[in-house]
């Protein structure tokens, strides 16, 4: 009886101390947080795509705060706009992506809010990496790709949100670029009529100094002047002589 017994007893402890580790693990271990971006039905080179991120907050203790992204090649900045999220939230573009950010969330609560993509890229898949930050100050690097993303082996890696895109639809093709924001303001100031004057310049002197050029530069009056001269002298010349003549005779 004491023989038969025995392996039972063994296989229940088994058991029990199976499900008892499988318990600490799950509890000491990471949480299985994630950031995901989804878009039902995405196809390559699709146009106005709306897309929904969701960041679960990994925090026992603080907010999130923040959410900032890096978009993927063949998706600029200007190609997106930001549709909804958190209320009080505020998007911001960067230069490699945008900002999605405001007052902190309550401690544990997640995070979703949606964009749309002017187009998608003609790509297999996309990846959005994220960086997800707290009150505390501490950061969530969701920038693993898929060949890095598993982690210590047990799934606790970091993988970037990816879209899966299917193969774009027959016919579908690349619209033209959005073109690069200006760093001048949008909105140009109304022209006046002392603008036009400061545009247009004092008056040049060139047009006066141009009209001279047939006299190598002098003034009409000066040969005039030269030309009385002459004149006076050569009538002083010749009424000295008649005077010269009078007296000798």
């Amino acid at each position: 009886m004491h023989r038969s017994t025995m392996p039972r007893t063994l296989r229940r402890s088994a058991a029990l101390t199976a499900v008892a580790l499988a318990s600490v693990l799950a509890v000491a271990g990471p949480a299985a947080a994630h950031a995901e971006v989804e878009a039902e039905g995405a196809r390559a080179l699709d146009q106005n795509v709306e897309l929904t991120f969701s960041a679960e907050s990994e925090s026992a203790s603080a907010g999130i705060t923040k959410l900032e992204v890096v978009l993927p090649e063949g998706i600029a900045p200007g190609d997106i706009t930001y549709e909804k999220g958190p209320d009080g939230w505020k998007f911001a573009p960067t230069s490699r992506g945008y900002t999605v950010s405001g007052e902190k969330r309550a401690v544990g609560e997640d995070v979703e809010y949606v964009v749309t993509v002017r187009q998608l890229p003609d790509a297999k898949s996309l990846a959005f990496k994220t960086l997800q930050s707290y009150s505390d100050g501490k950061v969530d690097r969701w920038i693993e790709l898929e060949e890095e993303s598993e982690g210590d082996g047990h799934g606790h890696g970091h993988p970037a949100p990816r879209l899966d895109l299917k193969p774009a639809a027959p016919g579908a093709k690349l619209v033209s670029p959005t073109p690069t924001p200006s760093a001048e303001p949008t909105t140009a100031a109304p022209t006046t009529d002392a603008t036009k004057e400061s545009e247009a310049g004092t008056p040049s002197a060139e047009p006066a100094a141009e009209s001279t050029d047939g006299d190598d530069g002098l003034s009409p009056a000066v040969p005039l002047g030269i030309g009385a001269a002459v004149l006076v002298a050569v009538g002083g010349g010749v009424w000295w002589f008649r005077s010269r003549r009078g007296t000798t005779a």
